[in-house]
């Protein structure tokens, strides 16, 4: 990371939710053919937020941020940026005119222009154009760069060229498309961690098409997880992945193991005993258990409560490891465990669960589908 943007200050999040929104879709569906790739759309992005849109490919991530940079027409539904309308009945403004930036997934610099030609490409050319070039630069840790080739620079100083040229404009909202998908991942984190920087610091509105879970999660102010080419949820980091809406948006965000159980009020019978929920639970459900909240220990000869379980298998990862054991039930659980703890293959253990738990209805779907296939890929 360069001095200049690891130099920066990590400003705390100053997202007014009463705020009006620097970007609003209201009902939004695009269709190509019969086949609707965004179905009744709805997000909000207020003034200095960062939003994920996540989802699993197919489910209409990329062709929502075609629709609102104005590369696609929706077939119905509107958006406001910036309290303006800029899509709707009677209304389609070029994207040139909707003061949104754009950050490509390859970047999409000039080859044939410097950094600082890249960064001023579709700024008026006023007196001031240099100055501007200069600071947005400057934001993104690039001082002094200006006449460098974009083959001369790494895939993550080329980020940062792209993100300097959104940012020149002075745009009302950044768009990102699957900014890091090109970057290996020992630079992801990085370049990652330099992004949040620079628009935290900048106090821009961004959204940000993603299919990786943890770059949501760590990136976003607010995640928005799409399915079938709908919002299924949205909320901060927190609540998605410890109060997912549904068992599908469970399975989609982090690792989730599910057990058949049996609600009476606050309490759910199931494989690992009787266990406290969160919430109301009545009849058939799934109990939903993060492998982090699994605890698993060796009892002692003799003692209460005995062994549940047999582990069958260790990952180990060096800042943690995973083990999957198979209840004596038959079935199988994985537990994500600290490096220590002696635990090895063969081992009877006693399974348990920290805290209370989620339940879902039950229900006969799997994860998040995807049959609506988008032609963009995403």
């Amino acid at each position: 990371m360069s001095a200049a943007v690891s130099a920066m200050p990590s400003p705390p999040n100053a997202v007014d939710a009463n705020a009006e929104p620097a970007l609003r879709c209201a009902g939004l569906v695009k269709r190509f053919g019969t086949v609707p790739v965004v179905d009744g759309l709805d997000l909000i992005a207020r003034p200095g937020e960062v939003v994920a849109l996540l989802g699993p490919s197919g489910c209409g991530k990329t062709t929502t941020l075609r629709l609102i940079a104005g590369f696609e027409t929706p077939d119905a539904g509107t958006i406001e940026v910036g309290g303006r309308l800029v899509s709707g009945p009677r209304c389609d403004e070029a994207p040139e005119r909707r003061r949104i930036g754009m950050v490509f997934q390859d970047y999409a610099l000039f080859p044939h222009l410097s950094v600082g030609r890249n960064v001023a490409f579709g700024l008026p050319r006023v007196r001031e154009r240099e100055a501007r070039v200069a600071a947005a630069l400057e934001r993104v840790g690039l001082a002094g760069f200006d006449d460098r080739m974009p083959h001369e620079l790494s895939g993550g100083q080329q980020q940062r060229v792209a993100l300097a040229r959104a940012l020149a404009p002075e745009p009302a909202v950044i768009l990102l498309d699957e900014p890091f998908s090109n970057l290996d991942a020992e630079l992801r984190a990085s370049v990652r961690a330099e992004v949040r920087q620079i628009l935290a610091a900048a106090g821009q509105t961004a959204v940000l098409v993603t299919h990786d879970q943890e770059e949501a999660l760590s990136l976003a102010d607010r995640i928005a997880v799409m399915g079938e080419g709908r919002v299924v949820q949205a909320a901060g980091p927190e609540e998605v992945y410890h109060r997912p809406a549904t068992k599908a948006v469970a399975a989609f965000v982090g690792d989730a193991e599910f057990l058949p159980g049996e609600g009476h009020g606050r309490r759910v019978v199931c494989d690992l005993g009787e266990l406290p929920t969160t919430g109301q639970a009545d009849g058939p459900v799934e109990v939903m258990l993060r492998p982090e909240s699994l605890r698993l220990t060796k009892p002692l000869v003799g003692t209460l409560p005995g062994a549940n379980a047999t582990v069958l298998a260790r990952a180990f990862y060096g800042h943690d490891q995973t083990m999957t054991v198979r209840l004596d039930t038959g079935r199988a659980l994985r537990a994500r465990l600290g490096p220590y703890g002696g635990i090895r293959p063969g081992d009877r253990v006693h399974v348990s669960v920290r805290g209370g738990v989620l339940t879902f209805p039950r229900e006969t779907h799997g994860p998040m589908p995807e049959a609506r296939r988008d032609p963009s890929g995403s």
